[in-house]
């Protein structure tokens, strides 16, 4: 049964990624919505954001000063 839904779930992201991407966030804002509250689901979004914006740029080799830096002097 495991492996079932397995290679359901792989055939999914891999032919409908885009989709399934779309549809389990969607699912995770609403379910955060309902828990917490739209501010600070819209709040916990910001973070998130913020992080990966980071943690991108630091995958992309770029030193941690260099990222904060540039963050902090574009506003």
């Amino acid at each position: 049964m495991l492996e079932r839904l397995e290679k359901i779930f792989l055939e999914l992201f891999q032919n409908h990624r885009g989709k399934t991407i779309g549809f389990l966030s969607g699912l995770a804002f609403g379910i955060l919505v309902i828990i917490v509250g739209f501010l600070q689901t819209i709040f916990i979004v910001c973070c998130i954001y913020i992080g990966y914006i980071i943690g991108k740029r630091i995958d992309d080799n770029e030193s941690l000063k260099e990222v904060m830096n540039r963050i902090l002097r574009n506003k």
